[in-house]
């Protein structure tokens, strides 16, 4: 019989759920490391997405399913010039890498349940990769501000199957 650190005592519910939530942890960074592991083999080879037809929208952005388990969803998005998503945040995980062109990405801080005040604009260029958890903070909008094409692959943890998309909730600026 294995005996336990607390020599023979019965463990203490703080030692059994401190336990779950070390372990739960180290799944997620392996979740996150994996994802962004793949999001680098794409990026690093980018003919692997040769012979899968992507919806484009002519000043908008379009999302392509990739691949869809019941646990994790995969898109690729192809993102027009002069395109943007709302302001949002995620109900799920949120992994995405640019493949090719230029994304900004503008950060933004709650106010409150509905307004948010933006905290920092970053141009995200072919290559670079991020991995967002629900737990947050993750409130941001996407938009193609350069002159060309841009794609994107995201990696959700979500069944397509059951929701529509990742986005938890839209926000409003508020600007000084």
């Amino acid at each position: 019989m294995p005996m336990n650190s607390n020599l023979g005592r019965a463990p203490t519910m703080q030692t059994v759920l401190g336990g779950l939530g070390a372990r739960s942890n180290a799944l997620l960074n392996q979740y996150l490391e994996c994802s962004r592991q793949t999001l680098q083999m794409i990026i690093d080879q980018p003919g692997l997405l040769n012979g899968i037809e992507l919806e484009s929208v002519g000043g908008g952005y379009a999302r392509n399913l990739l691949f869809g388990d019941g646990k994790i969803s995969i898109w690729a998005m192809t993102w027009s010039p002069g395109s943007c998503t709302s302001i949002h945040d995620h109900h799920c995980s949120c992994c995405f890498g640019v493949v090719a062109g230029s994304l900004t990405e503008v950060r933004y801080v709650s106010l409150d349940h509905q307004k948010v005040k933006e905290t920092e604009r970053l141009v995200r260029r072919s290559g670079f990769i991020d991995c967002l958890l629900p737990s947050g903070p993750n409130i941001h909008l996407m938009a193609n501000n350069s002159e060309e094409d841009a794609v994107s692959i995201h990696i959700y943890g979500y069944d397509h199957n059951l929701h529509a998309s990742s986005i938890r909730a839209e926000y409003v600026a508020v600007y000084d």
